[in-house]
């Protein structure tokens, strides 16, 4: 309870002196007996590591108790950075800003600050900082890795709505007007 970030099997192993599958074995026991029991905290397995967490049906009640009224929302700009982070990392702060389309500069201070994104390498070709999310993210998403985020396709929209505007036909210009220096052919 007083560690500030999930603790693995392996640690609590070496600490307890004990070996792992049992404590595994115990993690997992622990875990379910707390949830038939209707207990105001779960212990979970997040981020590589156990943790305990306020159960969902107290989490409103110990949030206005710890925030006291204060709100600490992330605003749109930060979530969509952060997607773009999670799921094009190691990114650098240009390759968000042009993905977004604005400058991210900021954004990317706070999510940093918050430590929601950390620095993650330096791009050998350009030498700009990378940029990749933490295992506080993977914790407050409730994941033990990134492969657990859900696929993009799903929200991307089809080819053919990108290229034209609906009820808009677009000529495409074939292979040989891309390729031909006859001047006639922009006509």
């Amino acid at each position: 309870m007083v560690a500030d970030e999930p603790i693995d099997e392996v640690t609590l192993a070496q600490v307890l002196e004990t070996p792992r599958a049992e404590v595994e074995a115990a993690l997992q026991a622990l875990a379910q007996e707390y949830a038939d029991a209707g207990r105001g905290f779960d212990l979970r397995s997040v981020a590589g590591g156990w943790r305990f967490y306020t159960h969902p049906d107290c989490a409103a009640l110990v949030e206005r108790f710890i925030r006291d009224g204060q709100q600490a929302k992330l605003t749109q700009a930060a979530l969509e950075t952060l997607a773009i982070v999670a799921y094009r990392q190691p990114v650098s702060r240009a390759r968000v800003s042009a993905v977004r389309g604005v400058n991210c500069d900021g954004v990317m201070r706070t999510l940093t600050t918050r430590g929601l994104v950390e620095e993650g390498g330096v791009d050998h070709e350009s030498g700009a900082i990378l940029y990749r999310t933490t295992s506080f993210f993977l914790e407050r998403m409730g994941m033990n890795s990134l492969d657990e985020l859900p696929p993009l396709a799903d929200y991307l929209p089809e080819a053919e709505d990108v290229e034209s505007e609906p009820g808009e036909s677009r000529a495409v210009p074939s292979q040989a007007a891309l390729t031909s220096t006859d001047p006639s052919a922009d006509e």
